[in-house]
């Protein structure tokens, strides 16, 4: 299996519809208006040699390498910066050429170190491969004058080395990250000789603003810029396409391989999702696969006081299905039950549910979905029709307006959030709403037009404030309510929103926002005319959560802001796969493609296919089995790949449920916290190990391909299908792509999906079907998949979480670019460099009132639990309001979070808790006690692996 090798095209592709012929070394090449002489030529088959040209970054022509002749020009023009004209005459190949590009490559050869055969990149340089084209075979000039020969390497960046010896200054590096990833961490440093790469203000590249997303190194043509997993194992031999297991952009890599050894993680450039970029996290947090506190073997214990004992797979299978029929057979057919995992793909969150459904003969099946976007689906559905959202990632580059609302996406979808700053750059404006001031509200060559910093748990009120804005003032767009829109349902609304106790002033009073930034947000959103709403966890994660969802859709339909490109409501899903795990039909009530389990030609499709009745009654919701736990008739739990103790709200409850169960079987890569309650553990298996698709939070399905034998023996499905055929409910698949045939057979919007297709087209969104073979990537154009839309009634209700005496500040949490989610696997990487503690945000007037210095221990308490962490001094939260991340079980967020939840979908409420903050003098005792335990655990691990 060779390595995939990607054309590099050396400038980016013309979008001009115009066609212009010209000639290039005697062929006529026919090109969009626009491209350059290069790219023309490499459509051709001919290749003109480059160095400071990559098809990832805008023209430069620099280097000097790229000459060309034009008949009827004078010179010798850059080929990368001179544009196509029809009837055009280039010569790529001519003596005055090859003598002037010789001498080009001497002088970068004659201070550049000539060690070829040792260096990293041999066999991977662009250098080296230049001089070769050009025929260098000697250097004139000698290497004893002047030269960066004894520049010192820079290594503080755990991931990649620095090495200005070997720089050419073609600033393909400085461009990366200004135009790819807009983060503009390098520059060029002083000029002529002296020019050299600087990372902030000649900073490590570890203290500067360089975020790691990899672009300056992909783009580097010399080893100057190099992985140091590549120093160390040798370039690789072989790779394969697949799909990043972190957030839900769903970014596409080329794992490139040394035999079974996984050598780097490179983007993809026809990654539709990523088009070759990446962050820290999917292109170098992958260590944790070889992580040596990895479980690779299944283990039993009778009791959790007692240590775990490693068996072999058939004792534990055994263990699984015996204990799971004492349960059932004790206590009846409901006292047990499974959640599926948002980190597995489509096909084993399928098996899931079908073993929980045909095999223990319930519904009683959930997913990390239900304490994320459940409002997603529940107000997409009621409003639109469908339960995801309505563009894909391209759709950014047409918008004009563009609002941000409860998400942070540098941090939490960062190559998502890179397409959208570049559309910001080029004029795009900007409104974020949230209760904090992220990295968006301003950020290089980046302002938003309104921040409006609402008090936490007021969004429905600020949203319908904007809404009382768009109907008083004559904004909405009466064109599209009148053709695509349910009009009574649009009357009753509007005379809703329109109320006073609506008004921005009214509202502004709640929330803490002007009045007038809310009708300038208002008015910049209606006026369009291209307007998109990006949502994340700051909407869904509230007592509210479906209602901001449904105001959102209700602004969108009010503006005609929906069935075209630029336009739409974005949720910015989580995890990878959460999309497609509630596709599946993890829900208690739902089946795979959103259709209640009560729909009897529904149902009957489905027992007929899997031989078994199926239960029509919902079955119970992940708290519903935690109450029952706690009730005593919920006994038996089987969670695959998620860590319900440390993502779950409210630990001491989550702890009480689990520890009243009999038999918790869990299914995951480390003892996690979830682990420390469990009667068996099955080790599970990563991305990198297994083949199936991930579906993102643009409906992409994306194939995941094996690149590696599973550590632990057996793929996820494969355990899955060991558990159901030992009670009895055998699936005989002999490959996932036999799971997605049935999962298209029996699903309406995937009707059209298979492994076939995707192997073939790369990816595709659902719906994909009769109607539309080819996928839809923007969703309801020329109407709603529920016929009319529909306009619903969002009364703002304060939430019952409130702040007094006793708790007088408001905590809301979130992530950081360098963690991801509870940490299970970037804490096993090097991007603890960046990010070893959770800390708490305190605003220095809070902080001053409490005698709390920058970098303190204090307590965070609630009415739910405490927790100790150190504090950060800082303006990015208002007086009144303590955020936090919940990446470290060392600090465990949610033993302080409540379990209030969302009215609709019992989505907990994080983002509102009612907290006090004093000072400490480090850890409390329960965390004292949990490191001890962990360090129990690591022992475990480490004995096991060795």
């Amino acid at each position: 299996m060779p390595l995939v090798q990607e054309i590099d095209y050396g400038t980016p592709a013309s979008k001009a519809r115009e066609q212009v012929t010209l000639t290039i070394d005697g062929a006529q090449v026919t090109v969009p208006a626009g491209t350059s002489i290069m790219r023309a030529a490499m459509d051709g088959g001919i290749q003109v040699p480059k160095l400071c040209a990559t098809d990832s970054v805008d023209a430069f022509g620099s280097c000097r390498l790229c000459l060309v002749e034009i008949a009827g020009r004078p010179g010798t023009p850059a080929s990368c910066t001179t544009p196509v004209a029809s009837g055009m005459v280039v010569s790529t190949q001519t003596e005055r050429l090859k003598q002037v590009r010789k001498g080009v490559m001497e002088l970068y050869i004659s201070d550049h170190p000539l060690d070829c055969l040792t260096c990293a990149a041999n066999g991977d340089c662009e250098l080296q491969d230049m001089a070769g084209a050009v025929g260098l075979r000697e250097v004139r000039y000698g290497y004893q004058g002047k030269n960066h020969l004894g520049a010192t390497k820079d290594e503080s960046n755990p991931y990649f080395t620095f090495d200005p010896s070997k720089c050419i200054v073609c600033s393909r590096c400085v461009r990366a990250c200004e135009e790819v990833q807009g983060t503009f961490a390098l520059t060029i440093q002083a000029r002529g000789f002296d020019s050299k790469v600087s990372s902030g203000m000649a900073e490590a590249f570890i203290d500067s603003e360089c975020v790691s997303c990899g672009a300056c190194v992909q783009a580097c043509p010399t080893a100057t810029l190099m992985e140091k997993t590549v120093i160390a194992t040798g370039q690789p031999e072989h790779s394969v396409v697949t799909t990043c297991a972190y957030c839900g952009v769903g970014c596409s890599f080329k794992a490139e391989m040394r035999g079974e050894e996984l050598v780097r993680m490179v983007p993809y450039k026809e990654g539709k999702a990523n088009h070759g970029h990446s962050c820290v996290k999917g292109r170098f947090a992958w260590g944790y696969a070889q992580h040596r506190e990895r479980i690779l073997k299944p283990m039993i214990r009778e009791s959790i006081d007692q240590p775990w004992r490693e068996v072999s797979w058939p004792v534990a299978i055994d263990r699984v299905a015996s204990e799971f029929r004492r349960l059932q057979g004790k206590y009846g057919r409901l006292a047990i039950g499974g959640i599926t995992s948002s980190r597995c793909t489509n096909e084993e969150t399928y098996l899931v549910q079908k073993l929980i459904r045909g095999g223990f003969g319930n519904n009683n099946v959930d997913t990390c979905a239900r304490v994320c976007h459940s409002p997603t689906g529940y107000g997409l559905k009621t409003t639109f029709g469908t339960s995801a959202g309505t563009q894909d990632f391209d759709s950014v580059e047409q918008s004009d307006v563009i609002v941000v609302i409860g998400a942070n996406p540098t941090d939490a979808h960062p190559v998502f959030a890179s397409r959208m700053k570049k559309r910001l750059r080029q004029g795009a404006r900007l409104i974020v709403i949230d209760p904090r001031r992220t990295d968006l509200v301003r950020t290089p060559h980046v302002e938003a037009d309104f921040h409006l910093a609402l008090r936490p748990g007021t969004n429905a009120a600020i949203l319908n404030a904007l809404a009382h804005v768009i109907v008083t003032e004559g904004l909405v767009n009466e064109a599209f309510v009148r053709e695509f829109c349910d009009r009574d349902a649009f009357e009753h609304w509007a005379g809703f929103v329109a109320d006073a106790s609506n008004s921005p002033e009214m509202v502004g009073l709640l929330t803490g926002v002007s009045p007038d930034a809310i009708r300038g947000a208002a008015r910049l959103y209606a006026a369009g005319p291209n307007s998109a709403i990006y949502y994340g966890l700051g909407v869904t994660e509230h007592s509210q959560g479906t209602t901001s969802v449904m105001a959102i859709a209700n602004l969108a339909m009010a503006t005609g802001n929906l069935g075209r490109r630029g336009v739409g409501v974005n949720p910015l899903r989580g995890q990878n796969n959460v999309q497609g795990s509630c596709d599946m039909g993890s829900f208690p009530h739902e089946l795979s493609g959103y259709r209640h389990v009560s729909e009897d030609a529904t149902r009957t499709m489905f027992e007929k296919l899997w031989g078994r009745p199926l239960d029509s009654e919902p079955g119970l919701r992940i708290p519903n089995m935690f109450d029952a736990a706690i009730d005593g008739t919920f006994k038996g739990i089987y969670v695959q790949g998620e860590d319900i103790l440390q993502s779950d709200p409210n630990t001491k409850h989550v702890k009480a449920a689990l520890a009243a169960m009999e038999c918790v079987v869990v299914q995951d890569l480390f003892l996690n916290e979830t682990a420390n309650y469990a009667h068996v553990f099955l080790p599970g298996s990563t991305f990198l190990e297994k083949d199936g698709t991930f579906t993102n939070a643009e409906r992409r399905i994306n194939r995941v391909r094996k690149v590696m034998s599973p550590k632990n023996g057996m793929a996820d499905w494969e355990i899955t299908l060991a558990i159901a055929k030992a009670m009895g409910f055998e699936m005989p698949y002999g490959h996932p792509s036999e799971i997605m045939d049935e999962i298209a057979r029996l699903t309406p919007t995937f009707a059209g999906v298979s492994y076939a297709l995707l192997d073939k087209v790369g990816s595709v969104q659902w719906p994909c079907n009769e109607k539309a073979p080819a996928g839809t990537p923007v969703m309801h154009i020329g109407g709603f998949a529920r016929g009319k839309g529909n306009f619903m009634i969002t009364e703002y209700v304060a939430t019952d979480e409130r702040t007094g005496p006793r708790f007088p500040l408001l905590l809301t949490t979130g992530r950081i670019l360098s963690q991801y989610n509870v940490g299970a696997q970037t804490r096993r990487t090097d991007n603890v460099v960046w990010h070893d503690e959770d800390v708490l945000e305190i605003h220095p007037h809070d902080a001053e009132q409490r005698g709390v210095r920058d970098g303190d221990w204090v307590k965070l308490e609630s009415r739910a639990g405490g927790t100790a962490l150190r504090a950060r001094l800082t303006d990015r939260v208002a007086p009144g309001v303590v955020y936090t991340t919940f990446h470290h079980p060392t600090t465990q967020a949610n033993v302080v979070t409540t379990d209030f939840s969302d009215w609709a979908t019992n989505c907990p409420e994080y983002k509102v808790t009612a907290v006090q903050v004093s000072p400490s003098n480090g850890p409390t005792d329960w965390q004292r006690d949990y490191n001890e335990q962990a360090d129990r655990s690591r022992r475990i691990a480490r004995v096991a692996a060795e």
